[in-house]
């Protein structure tokens, strides 16, 4: 995607560009939290963020459009793995991660509307997926160690524990209700490591 008028690589990252782009996702993203994906309206996004029309219906043409880019940008700001030196911690430090964002008032909010969106979007599942695959392969990382140093068993698929950890999360957020706490993130981190020690996710 590029600004109107400007050749793709021609615009300076950290420009008007990059600044245009900020201030679009930041209201794409505020007006997800409060209303909602249906709601969504560029020309009202364009309003929030004091940009013009123009600009936003150019940029990126359509709301499904302007949700995908803001999963890319989610992505790309998320905060990095942590490595503690060993598996459950590492684990924990996921489960907490993900539990802290998503009881964030304005995080959580952002999340249930896109995973909402993406059950009748075909378009904002793809961006959706893409997210999720990244935040994955980052702290797959993780269990690879662990494997290493022995703690799990040869073979572990470590994408499927770090989906594993993450997966009881999301169900209490959209499904079950019940406290989304950190002893919760811990349980099912702690669940998540004992499987693959058992060599569930073997294969």
């Amino acid at each position: 995607m590029t600004v109107e008028g400007a050749e793709p690589g021609t615009v300076r990252p950290g420009g008007r560009t990059a600044r245009v782009r900020e201030a679009v996702l930041r209201a794409a993203g505020d007006c997800l939290a409060e209303r909602g994906f249906a709601h969504l309206d560029l020309a009202d996004i364009a309003r929030r963020a004091d940009v013009g029309k123009t600009t936003v219906y150019r940029r990126w043409g359509t709301t499904t459009g302007l949700v995908a880019d803001l999963l890319v940008d989610m992505a790309e700001q998320s905060l990095p793995r942590t490595d503690t030196g060993s598996l459950i911690g590492d684990l924990k430090a996921n489960a907490r991660l993900v539990q802290r964002t998503l009881t964030d008032p304005r995080q959580g909010a952002l999340f249930k509307a896109v995973i909402a969106a993406a059950t009748c979007d075909e378009r904002t599942a793809e961006a959706l997926h893409r997210f999720y695959e990244t935040r994955v392969e980052e702290w797959a990382v993780c269990v690879e160690q662990a494997v290493a140093r022995g703690e799990l068993p040869p073979g572990t698929d470590a994408q499927e524990v770090i989906r594993a950890v993450s997966a009881p999360l999301y169900y209490r957020l959209l499904a079950s209700g019940g406290p989304l706490d950190e002893a919760f993130a811990d349980r099912a981190a702690e669940a998540a490591a004992a499987a693959a020690r058992a060599g569930a996710y073997r294969g």
